[in-house]
């Protein structure tokens, strides 16, 4: 496009013949721009966009037809008080003398209107000596023309940089931000005192992250600003994460209802923040459409193109652009200039020739009379005539901005870097300077590229304590402000700084907001939620929806055992094995270890039952012993009455070992006792079953059981099948003896402390051989059924071997299928029934005779009506030193 804007002025100049048959170039009549210029030693050339709009006459043109003039209307005040700032600062640099002594600077100013044909043809003009357009020819030496700046927009910066780039002048843009410009092959003498563009993406993407705002959409011009940008911006937020609903590219055409389709999907859309990478004059027109269809929940989010500009100051769109929140161009502080533009008037800055026209717009009237040549007869009913009493302080900031100056500051700093670079070309030192032979270039005649050299290496500070320096691509330091714009409660608007953006800070520290000053234009009484789904709270995680971007998804709870620490969690994290979940699923907690203590009313009962049954038999124990002497007590074997009472006492006190938390010697030796103290308990049993029932059979003539009857058969049988368990519970305790452990598969919750067996076959021939005791004791038992009742226990025996083993038999299934601390309470509980099964179905008959029928307890009543055959077996068995069971 630079390249056919150029053409089009090449083509304007024609060779011809002259008398002397020497080629001559002249111009074919191409208008000539307007100037507003002051002289001075050396001039800056300076294009600005004062106006917004260029409109140029529709007619067919043969390719020979000179350009038709242009028409320009509608001042951009933003960019006109760019232009008073460069006037401003010039004038205030003459008077100084500190940065060029003996030099002044003056200036041509030219308006592009915002047209690429204007600024290339502006371009030319000056490098041609102001005069004519003649390309690649300098017509005037002198005032010397040391650099460029300008144009506003990057479309008239772009064909410009390409002409002065092949002259090596230096070119300074204060508004052009477009990306491509850093390109040093391209456009090896442009600078900028604006922040590229490409440091906006990355500054949005901070701004929407802060706020959470991870749905949004994306408008943006069709040109190479709002394209590139709106891309990388793009691009940047599927990175952070954060989903675009709806990505619109406006039409370049403005016209009725152009915008319909867009304006119709952002009412539909359910984002509640746009990116718009547009300008001034696109941005106007859409909102207009979005304020008639009343779409004014959004919340917009600008960038430099349209922050500040002149959409702003339309009444008709501030209900719909309250609470607008953008990147404008960093400001600083002019000294002086606030007042300056106070004090500006048509009257008497007659020089600016574009003042009269911008007091026309801003105080919506018509100068008349000398001044402006308007005939009376042209003045409409209604129409207000500007009197020259209008003051600049009654304009609103919306309109005239005082307070904040972007663009004025950003053209305060390229009209500085001009003079501080021409400055020090100036005061150059012989033999010190930056060329060949350490030469300086000549004050007078100096080249652009000497100019170039010195403008790209300044570095000023700025009365506001800022720096600026131009990088090694030509761009100052990246700097972007975050400013709010609302309306007011007393009908007027304001800018309000609140935030700043600086790419070379820290990552953290990239972005600085002060949210206190942010009120969101009445809309929200907080900061808007603009997300597809709802956060996932600690305890959820995100699942996607199949068909939607990574913004819309699910919340699905934790499973038990894991938790999600955070929100937004991806993925649920399982709890260590010796932790579990709380209820929300957001903590992993230690899990309860469980065990019986004597502290849990159970562990308690279970002690508490066990010392008295103890109790019970040690003190029947002493009650035997007391009466040993009577005939009750002597006709039940005493010996065998006492070991099998001690038995007992020791079966009940075992069963304290199984309660507590289990350890290293608890766990090896509770097993084992108790399966000796039963095997103990059962043989004592079975030898006085067996004593009696030998006792008996021996009376027969020629028995062989007479060798057996004595006390030492007793011996023995307890002897023999006690130290038969002891020898199974010393081979389990020397190959796999029983261990503490924490069992984590108990349960969710909880975590039970225990004993593993170690080895589990040992554990079950312990039972084993207790209920093979406990058989052969019952079957002893019942074939002694049929001896004299007097003198038979038998039948007691019988009934508590039958308890004995209904216990262990209901006691292994149960065992197998009880966990945690309920399975030490069902052996307990089995050790202390069976227990007491023996002691009360044995002892508790002799015990009531002994305390409430003493009577019974004489040697008559035993041999009652047994007295000739029990008598003559009582007389053998006492000569033979044996008791009767």
């Amino acid at each position: 496009m630079a390249t056919l804007i150029m053409l089009m002025h090449l083509w304007s100049v024609i060779p011809t013949a002259a008398a002397d048959n020497q080629p001559q170039c002249h111009q074919l009549s191409t208008p000539k721009m307007e100037t507003y210029s002051k002289d001075g030693d050396v001039v800056l050339g300076i294009m600005a966009a004062i106006h917004e709009e260029s409109i140029f006459p529709s007619t067919n043109l043969f390719f020979t037809d000179p350009p038709t003039p242009r028409h320009c209307q509608k001042i951009h005040i933003p960019f006109y008080q760019s232009l008073l700032a460069m006037v401003f600062t010039i004038n205030d640099i003459n008077r100084s003398h500190k940065i060029l002594p003996n030099t002044t600077l003056g200036f041509r100013i030219y308006d592009s209107c915002h047209s690429q044909v204007s600024a290339v043809g502006g371009t030319l003009q000056q490098l041609s000596g102001g005069t004519e357009t003649i390309p690649n020819y300098l017509c005037q030496s002198h005032p010397k023309l040391a650099g460029f700046i300008g144009d506003g927009p990057s479309a008239g910066v772009l064909p410009m940089a390409n002409v002065l780039g092949n002259y090596r002048f230096p070119q300074i843009s204060y508004v052009a931000s477009l990306p491509v410009l850093s390109d040093k092959v391209q456009f090896p003498s442009f600078l900028r005192t604006v922040t590229s563009a490409s440091f906006q993406a990355d500054a949005l993407v901070q701004i929407l992250l802060h706020f959470g705002w991870t749905w949004i959409g994306i408008v943006t011009a069709n040109n190479d600003l709002g394209l590139q940008g709106s891309q990388t911006l793009r691009k940047a937020a599927e990175e952070n994460e954060i989903c675009i609903e709806f990505y619109e590219t406006l039409p370049t055409q403005i016209s009725m209802n152009s915008f319909a389709r867009v304006v119709s999907i952002m009412q539909k859309s359910t984002a509640k923040v746009i990116v718009c990478y547009t300008y001034g004059v696109h941005i106007t027109a859409l909102l207009k459409d979005i304020s008639m269809q009343g779409t004014s929940s959004k919340i917009w989010i600008g960038v430099t193109t349209w922050i500040p500009s002149t959409v702003f100051s339309r009444r008709d769109l501030w209900e719909t652009l309250n609470g607008t929140l953008g990147l404008a161009v960093y400001s600083g502080e002019i000294p002086g200039f606030k007042e300056f533009l106070y004090n500006i008037h048509p009257l008497t800055d007659t020089e600016d020739i574009f003042m009269k026209s911008f007091w026309e717009q801003v105080f919506n009237c018509k100068w008349v009379d000398a001044f402006k040549e308007v005939a009376m007869e042209n003045i409409t009913e209604g129409t207000r005539l500007c009197t020259g009493r209008e003051r600049p302080e009654s304009l609103d900031a919306s309109v005239y901005e005082v307070n904040d100056f972007r663009f004025p500051f950003a053209a305060y700093n390229a009209i500085h870097a001009l003079a501080e670079g021409l400055g020090d070309l100036r005061h150059c030192k012989p033999q010190e300077g930056p060329f060949s032979n350490r030469s300086c270039a000549d004050p007078m005649d100096f080249q652009p590229w000497q100019m170039l050299h010195y403008v790209k290496n300044v570095h000023i500070t700025s009365s506001d304590g800022s720096e600026f320096f131009f990088d090694e691509f030509g761009d100052s330091p990246p700097l972007l402000d975050l400013v709010y714009w609302h309306m007011t409660s007393n009908d007027t608007t304001k800018y309000v700084k609140v935030g700043i953006y600086n790419a070379s800070a820290p990552p953290d520290q990239k972005l600085v907001i002060n949210e206190s000053a942010i009120f969101w234009g009445g809309k929200y009484t907080q900061v808007p939620i603009s997300v597809c789904s709802e956060s996932c709270s600690t305890g959820f995680r995100k699942s996607a929806i199949t068909g939607r971007p990574s913004c819309c998804f699910s919340c699905v709870p934790c499973p038990d055992g894991s938790i999600a620490n955070h929100t937004d969690s991806l993925d649920c994290i399982k709890c260590p094995l010796d932790h579990w979940s709380n209820s929300k699923r957001n903590l992993c907690i230690p899990k309860e270890i469980e065990f019986l203590p004597y502290e849990e009313p159970l562990g308690f009962i279970l002690a508490l039952v066990a010392i008295f049954l103890f109790f019970n038999a040690s003190g029947t124990l002493c009650l035997f012993i007391k009466y040993r002497h009577t005939p009750l007590v002597r006709a039940n074997n005493i010996q065998m009455s006492y070991i099998l009472l001690v038995a007992l006492m020791m079966c009940f006190l075992c069963s304290l070992i199984f309660i507590g938390r289990p350890k290293r010697v608890t766990c090896m030796l509770r097993q084992v006792i108790f399966g000796i103290s039963f095997s103990f308990c059962v043989s004592c049993v079975m030898a006085k079953t067996a004593t009696v029932l030998i006792a008996f059979k021996a009376t027969r003539p020629n028995s062989n059981l007479r060798n057996w009857v004595g006390s030492r058969t007793s011996y023995l049988i307890v002897l023999t099948f006690s130290l038969i368990e002891f020898t199974i519970g010393v081979i389990w305790l020397a190959t796999s003896p029983p261990f503490p452990e924490l069992n984590n598969n108990a349960g969710n919750w909880k975590i039970t402390a225990e004993c593993n067996e170690g080895s589990i076959l040992m554990f079950y021939c312990i039972l084993a051989f207790m209920g093979f005791l406990a058989c052969v004791t019952f079957g002893i038992a019942f074939m002694a059924r049929n001896l004299p009742d007097t003198f038979n226990e038998a039948k007691f025996i019988t009934f508590s071997m039958l308890v004995f083993v209904s216990v262990w038999i209901t006691f292994i299934p149960a065992y197998i299928s009880t966990k945690g601390k309920y399975l030490v309470a069902v052996e307990i509980f089995a050790i202390l029934s069976s227990g007491a099964g023996l002691l009360y179905c044995i002892f508790a008959p002799k015990v009531y005779i002994l305390f409430l029928r003493p009577e019974m307890n004489t040697r008559e009543y035993l041999l009652g009506k047994y007295s000739s055959k029990i008598g003559n077996i009582y007389s053998w068995m006492e000569e033979e030193c044996i008791e009767f069971i």
